[in-house]
């Protein structure tokens, strides 16, 4: 039988919608399409009138199975048989038209694929970030185990292969209890040919797009079963692709601010603002109708007559499109006013972009805080600015910038620039982070995001930023692709996808406010410093910590490797057993406080590890002595060792700190951060920021 066979012939009769039609493709139109882009699939016949008589030049056995509207599981509808001569054709097809509840437009007989390990491929189009492609273990099985792997389109060969070797199941595919490996590269050429450079990704109207089961053997892989669902009608045209940031320092340093909404008898949020800014020293205006002067601030009567680079309105929603008409000349407004999409007002918001950009301003928002910028005497919470610093910060909430701004400081971290975004009307997380990225100032981002606003966008300047980035998304546990009529559209979630984003961008994806900070504090230590070895030392007090730290750090994705072989010789003179990862060593009010330093020394020398955690039990300081100052000189003594070994990073873990007197806490974060250390007050929120910090220098 030649290969033409298995499709439709150009004068059938078709009652089926062609892939790029609203309705979902026939499996044989489908692996036509395969067929054409060189994925293997089952030599086949279709049949219409019952007639089987060509299915006899197939090899038995044969796989009998009905199509038609309406018939998308086609094993739970009963619509498949395994397993036939050419001969029982007829009567299975019978039997198979009295069962299935959905019209039979039609029979697919194929030979019957030799057994091999049943994988899963699919395509999906996320609503944010577009084509997705998934691959794991599949067959009837596919959503019960769940064993698969995301990558956004286009991926490369590496994906490929990294998205195979993070299956639980991946030990499969290389052989297992006698069975022989299969075909890795065959399988690989098939993820590259439905989601790599020039695609099914790029050639297929998505919907849903699935391959379940791909059979893969020791001689290649053939898909079984193929299914592909167009999709939805297309939405509003997206934003057009970004170019070059342009320049955002006026949003961060103005050279002057002005406040819209103050009131002279009724003090709000603006009048708070007022205050904030006075505070801060910048050159300051408010915006007012009738008065010469609000909360001490000399007025104008409009944005017209402000000479500001920056602009921060706080009237009611219905007002703002008509305050910034006015903002001719004003290189940015906020506006930090609700009330528009997130309110089921999107006309409002699409009045108030188009008024920006009739007066050429930027809008940051609406409904969002501002910005923090201790360089700039920027800011939106009260009680000054704090040190100038490093890390910046883009979030979509506010309320939650704010915490992170006061209690990171509280932990040492120091901003370069913090920027609300609300509903990212104009300026955008993906802009921002282009801009900040190329930011003199700026050696880390962290991003708190809820809705991306345009995915694409973002995940380029991820792959763009060549600096660490840390992602905490809320609303993760959600489902971002509703559709469920094939595994794929099943198996595809919100969080699976940010997984994803992080993997391929190489962006560390966090799960809580506290690991945000911890991980930029990781960074703002850490993130300039070039290491030379690829594994992880764990050094402190014994114990239970020991064990438990060993669980955080594997709950982390971190290994801890045995100690080398003559880790013991090195070991013995300073009178410590080497046994293990973590590594017991006295640490105490007792103890010598270089104990720990001079390990640390001695094993370096053995193998270039890439970070060493040290942790102390503070209690056991003030349980057992009376005094702050050997916890002092320990810290001291740790931090000698970071100056002295700049080619490893050195992590300190403060266990148990809350036992410490007042003031103990903050002074040996100070001694600490002299040497660029970072402090962590817990086993686990360490192990996640060195987990990212290994992430960021693998990618």
């Amino acid at each position: 039988m030649n290969e033409d066979t298995a499709s439709v012939s150009a004068d059938e009769h078709r009652d089926a919608a062609s892939p790029g039609d609203a309705a979902s493709a026939y499996e044989h139109e489908v692996k036509a399409l395969l067929r054409e882009a060189g994925v293997p699939v089952p030599r086949g016949v279709v049949v219409r009138d019952l007639d089987f008589g060509p299915a006899a030049e197939l090899a038995e056995p044969l796989v009998l199975k009905a199509f038609g509207p309406g018939l998308v599981h086609k094993s739970d509808a009963g619509a498949v048989v395994l397993g036939l001569t050419s001969g029982e054709l007829p009567a299975a097809a019978s039997a198979m038209a009295a069962r299935v509840p959905a019209p039979i437009a039609g029979f697919l007989v194929e030979e019957q694929a030799e057994a091999g390990v049943e994988l899963i491929v699919g395509l999906v189009r996320d609503p944010a970030f577009g084509p997705v492609l998934l691959a794991g273990l599949g067959g009837v099985w596919a959503e019960a185990l769940r064993d698969t792997a995301l990558r956004l389109c286009p991926i490369s060969e590496q994906d490929a292969r990294a998205m195979l070797g993070s299956l639980r199941g991946a030990a499969l595919l290389d052989g297992h209890r006698g069975s022989p490996p299969v075909d890795v590269d065959a399988v690989v050429k098939l993820l590259m040919t439905a989601g790599g450079p020039g695609g099914l990704w790029e050639r297929l109207d998505l919907g849903e797009f699935e391959l379940n089961p791909v059979v893969a053997t020791p001689s290649g892989v053939v898909a079984v079963d193929a299914r592909h669902l167009p999709g939805p009608a297309a939405g509003p045209p997206a934003r057009p692709a970004a170019g070059p940031p342009g320049d955002l320092l006026p949003l961060f340093e103005p050279k002057a601010v002005a406040v819209v909404g103050a009131s002279t008898t009724r003090p709000n949020f603006g009048n708070m603002f007022l205050g904030f800014y006075r505070a801060t020293g910048v050159p300051l205006v408010a915006v007012h109708p009738t008065a010469s002067e609000v909360s001490g601030v000399p007025a104008v009567p409009s944005l017209a007559r402000a000479d500001v680079d920056y602009a921060l309105v706080a009237v009611p929603a219905e007002r703002c499109a008509e305050v910034v008409r006015q903002a001719d000349g004003v290189p940015f407004v906020q506006v930090m006013s609700g009330g528009f999409g997130e309110a089921g007002q999107p006309g409002l918001e699409r009045e108030l972009a188009e008024a920006a950009r009739a007066a050429g301003t930027r809008l940051l928002g609406p409904n969002c805080m501002g910005v923090y910028c201790p360089r700039g005497r920027q800011t939106f919470v009260g009680g000054g600015t704090g040190p100038a610093g490093s890390v910046a910060l883009i979030s979509q909430s506010g309320g939650l910038a704010g915490e992170v701004i006061k209690v990171g400081e509280r932990r040492g971290l120091a901003f370069s620039r913090v920027v609300t975004v609300g509903n990212s009307a104009d300026v955008t997380p993906a802009e921002l982070l282009r801009w900040l990225a190329r930011d003199e100032e700026t050696r880390a981002v962290g991003l708190y995001l809820e809705d991306p606003r345009d995915g694409r966008e973002l995940y380029a300047a991820l792959l763009e930023a060549d600096l660490p980035v840390v992602l905490l998304v809320g609303g993760r546990s959600g489902q971002g692709q509703q559709a469920a009529a094939s595994h794929t559209g099943g198996l595809v979630s919100d969080r699976r996808i940010w997984e994803a984003v992080a993997g391929q961008s190489g962006a560390a994806l966090v799960t809580s406010q506290d690991d945000l900070i911890g991980v930029l504090s990781f960074f703002q230590a850490h993130g300039s410093r070039v290491t030379t070895g690829d594994q992880v030392l764990v050094v402190g007090p014994s114990g239970g910590a020991s064990v438990l730290a060993a669980d955080a750090f594997d709950l982390a994705g971190v290994r801890l490797d045995p100690l080398p072989d003559d880790a013991p010789e090195a070991l013995r003179g300073l009178g410590v057993v080497a046994a293990g990862n973590p590594l017991e060593v006295p640490v105490g009010p007792m103890g010598r406080a270089g104990l720990v330093p001079e390990v640390i020394d001695a094993l370096v020398r053995l193998r270039p590890y890439r970070d060493v955690v040290a942790h102390v039990n503070v209690q056991a300081f003030f349980t057992y002595g009376d005094a702050a100052e050997p916890l002092y000189a320990y810290t001291r003594a740790v931090a000698a060792a970071q100056d002295a070994l700049p080619g490893i990073r050195i992590t300190l873990v403060t266990r148990n700190g809350e036992c410490a007197p007042a003031g103990v806490d903050d002074e040996v974060r100070r001694i600490a951060a002299a040497a660029g250390i970072p402090v962590y007050r817990s086993m686990e929120a360490a192990a996640v920021a060195v987990a990212a910090g290994g992430r960021y220098g693998a990618a």
